[in-house]
């Protein structure tokens, strides 16, 4: 993700999504269901406003919440054009680093990855686990919603 020509010199933001949040917009009855779905509505808003945000997940992180996207139990999610974030060679080697350094999983390791690779100026987690998404960010300033 990079500046394009829709955002000259404006603010990227990237948002992405741990397991947890997977889990919470997949199934209505989790408690964070309600808080993930509003804060993917804020910023599908902001998209139709051009502003420069994309919300993503990072494909360890869809395997380990067994997001398939052909599956029917996962359309709603697939309706909200979450970006997968692939792990390619550079983001794997940055996250086995990660998971040697701090012991996280391997979805983990990946979110710290996509943050530390992000060429976005903004980044927000959303996570279950403030503490672990601290550790594995490395020197990037994020912002964290916990849910």
């Amino acid at each position: 993700m990079g500046r394009g020509a829709g955002t000259p010199g404006g603010v990227i933001h990237l948002v992405v999504l741990d397991n947890e949040a997977v889990r919470a917009l997949r199934d209505p009855a989790h408690p964070g269901h309600r808080q993930v779905v509003s804060q993917t509505q804020v910023i599908a808003g902001r998209k139709r406003r051009a502003a420069a945000i994309e919300i993503a997940v990072p494909a360890a992180v869809r395997a380990e919440a067994g997001w398939d996207r052909t599956s029917p139990a996962w359309a709603f999610p697939n309706r909200l054009r979450i970006a997968d974030i692939p792990l390619d060679t550079a983001a794997a080697n940055t996250a086995a680093a990660i998971r040697a350094r701090t012991g996280v999983s391997v979805a983990d390791a990946h979110i710290g990855a996509a943050i530390q690779s992000a060429p976005a100026d903004q980044i927000t987690v959303i996570s279950s686990d403030p503490g672990d998404i601290r550790r594995i960010a490395g020197d990037r300033k994020i912002t964290i919603t916990t849910i």
